[in-house]
């Protein structure tokens, strides 16, 4: 008897490898449950739903998904269409593309579709990805945009509400590629009680039932945690002032390590 799918929540980077070795997708593609897999894509961060939606098509069918469908979510109203939420229902994977995460939430936020989504991947029934803006709503706060190439300060940093898959991280992507230290920086201090991810291109941090994830990919997963922030300034000073934070703890992980969420430290794996 075939041993059920162990699902698992992937935080991708962006820009991942869709040619080549394919690793992350294929590793989506398994956990989902390989040639019985049931996709759904979820393409509405993009200005070009179509396009991206069926590139990803393509790939999964490749691989020999048993079914895919593409959610094309352009309205809010969309959110309670009954026969893609039939779809929800049954899938085994959620694959949520790059894009805007503005939009993204804009479109998807407390829709039964939605809802129906988050509540499966807690549950642990299905395997979610999101690549990106898919990856930027992950937690509960979100980071919407900002800037990058100065200083930590409060100006940097545009928050707001994102989808709560993950409550107790904050995301950040394109992480070292576009420069975002300071910007995830900026988000952790205005929110010490959460943890700042930050993602590599073509990198994953992939969160399993227990809570802990592993690093896949090319790049490295940045991990802040201010659990133990003895000083910050942030209330007290202008928006474009400089920020102090003591006491940050910073870890680096690279393909194969491990974090856990829970106990907020690395896990060494025995060599």
């Amino acid at each position: 008897m075939p041993q059920p799918t162990k699902t698992a929540v992937l935080v991708i980077g962006g820009a991942e490898d869709k040619i080549h070795g394919r690793q992350i997708l294929h590793t989506f593609f398994q956990r989902s449950g390989g040639v019985d897999a049931r996709i759904a894509i979820i393409p509405s961060a993009s200005r070009e739903p179509t396009v991206i939606g069926s590139r990803y098509h393509d790939i999964f069918e490749e691989m020999g998904a048993k079914a895919i469908e593409v959610i094309d979510i352009r309205e809010r109203e969309h959110g309670e269409d009954s026969v893609w939420q039939a779809f929800i229902d049954d899938c085994t994977g959620v694959f949520m593309t790059g894009g805007d995460q503005l939009r993204l939430c804009g479109l998807l936020s407390d829709t039964s579709i939605m809802n129906r989504v988050r509540m499966r991947a807690q549950l642990g029934e299905i395997t979610l990805a999101g690549t990106s803006a898919g990856a930027a709503v992950m937690g509960y706060h979100m980071i919407a945009g900002g800037g990058s190439g100065e200083s930590p300060n409060r100006s940097l940093v545009d928050m707001t509400t994102g989808l709560g898959i993950i409550p107790e991280i904050i995301v950040d992507q394109h992480f070292h590629n576009r420069n975002r230290m300071a910007r995830l920086l900026s988000a952790v201090a205005s929110n010490t009680d959460k943890l700042g991810i930050g993602i590599d291109e073509d990198t994953c941090a992939m969160f399993e039932g227990n809570g802990t994830f592993q690093v896949i990919g090319k790049g490295t997963v940045t991990v802040v945690d201010p659990g133990e922030v003895s000083h910050t300034n942030f209330a007290h000073v202008g928006a474009s002032d400089p920020l102090s934070i003591h006491n940050l703890r910073l870890h680096i992980l690279s393909h194969g390590d491990r974090y856990d969420l829970y106990k907020r430290q690395s896990i060494v794996s025995a060599s």
